[in-house]
């Protein structure tokens, strides 16, 4: 005799979501090398570089002053105030403290914001191929999602008419991801200044600025937002950032975002019901990295350029894999569609590759298809030997 199904259980809104699969090929990486394979991982967008001293100092002096309590809810003064500092310099946002909101990561900022502002039937609009837990939020929240193609030939930006034509009477939300996950696409001011005359039409529409990899931009220009191009829209815009990416601070948990005071205070009253402040050591460790030296930014950002054209250079000389070079961030976006005739999907190609020791998600978590997206965030030496065995693997 058998009991009810205990996912009977689950509310409405659970079955909307899928696990990141993201995460799900890191676990699974992690699980068959703690069983004694050798995995090479490049499925989690993680720098390998350590955090740095003065950061690490920072966190050490702050739990010896007693920084195991509660925070005010969106973050201390000190660190709104390192984050305003942030916001201005590295983004051109004149920011102000009580206009931000620190969180656990940047993941928990997007979540808030879309929890706050959708309800079922809205929609939002989102670039593809997309970071995975884009679509999983808003799909959560009862509203609907609206691909908006992007192609490699474009550099995987979309153009403000292609916007115009997808934008409708419950379009509440327009993501811009800048630099890109899992394309690396960038968006330069002048596309943003067209993007803005679209929006300007459509005052309904929001716009989500997910800028966590601003540093990692590749390109020969500064790196352009939003808010800080088209300041007439800054009202409508929540920018989203954070140190995770940029100081090598993922397990810290700490992201950032600056908009609109009354979506900010909505934020706050949803934060203060659910996880409360961020852990008190990481916004001091925050503030270090954000008010501390920036020096070495510049030397990460080379040797991830130099890790990129090494992963572009390797992928298209192999038959049947082709990707273009991105922009920033530290991700490559990899077109497998000669291979689908052997492997099916690109779900079995990358299984295929995991087993000849090289985790990688495919292009299908992504809203894309036939392919993968590698992170190039690890050594030269550990991607020169993942892509030999890539190689190898399709041979």
């Amino acid at each position: 005799m058998t009991g009810a199904d205990p996912r009977a259980h689950l509310g409405q809104a659970m079955e909307r979501v899928a696990a990141s699969q993201t995460t799900a090929m890191t676990d699974r990486a992690s699980a068959l090398r703690e069983a004694g394979r050798d995995i090479i991982s490049l499925s989690v967008g993680e720098p390998d570089f350590p955090t740095p001293s003065h950061i690490i100092a920072a966190a050490k002096a702050a739990l010896d002053d007693g920084a195991t309590r509660y925070t005010a809810v969106t973050g201390t003064s000190a660190l709104k105030a390192a984050a305003a500092l942030h916001f201005q310099r590295d983004l051109g946002i004149a920011a102000q403290p009580d206009a931000i909101i620190a969180t656990a990561g940047g993941k928990q900022a997007i979540f808030e914001a879309f929890a706050a502002t959708l309800s079922a039937g809205d929609e939002v609009i989102v670039p593809s191929p997309w970071w995975v837990s884009y679509p999983q939020m808003v799909r959560f929240m009862g509203a609907s999602v609206v691909p908006l193609l992007t192609h490699p030939r474009d550099g995987f930006r979309f153009d403000a008419g292609e916007l115009d034509g997808q934008i409708g009477p419950r379009t509440k939300w327009l993501v811009l991801n800048s630099p890109g996950n899992p394309t690396g696409a960038v968006y330069p001011a002048q596309m943003l200044r067209h993007i803005g005359e679209v929006l300007r039409s459509h005052p309904q529409v929001m716009v989500l600025s997910d800028d966590i990899y601003a540093p990692l931009n590749y390109t020969s220009g500064p790196h352009a937002t939003l808010a800080a191009v088209c300041p007439d829209l800054a009202e409508r815009v929540l920018t989203v950032s954070g140190v995770s990416k940029a100081y090598a601070m993922t397990g810290f948990r700490i992201g950032l975002a600056t908009g609109p005071h009354w979506l900010v205070d909505a934020m706050g009253r949803l934060q203060s019901n659910t996880s409360g402040n961020p852990a008190a050591v990481s916004q001091a460790a925050a503030v270090a990295a954000l008010e501390g030296p920036q020096d070495f930014l510049a030397e990460w950002r080379e040797a991830f350029r130099e890790r990129r054209d090494l992963v572009v250079r390797r992928i298209n000389a192999i038959p049947g894999l082709s990707c273009p070079v991105p922009d920033g961030a530290f991700y490559a976006f990899v077109d497998a569609a000669p291979l689908m005739d052997r492997f099916g999907d690109d779900a079995a190609l990358a299984l295929h590759l995991l087993d000849n020791g090289v985790a990688i998600v495919p292009a299908s978590a992504f809203g894309g298809r036939d392919g993968f997206r590698i992170s190039f965030a690890a050594s030269k030496e550990k991607l020169d030997e993942a892509l030999s065995r890539v190689e190898s693997a399709l041979a």
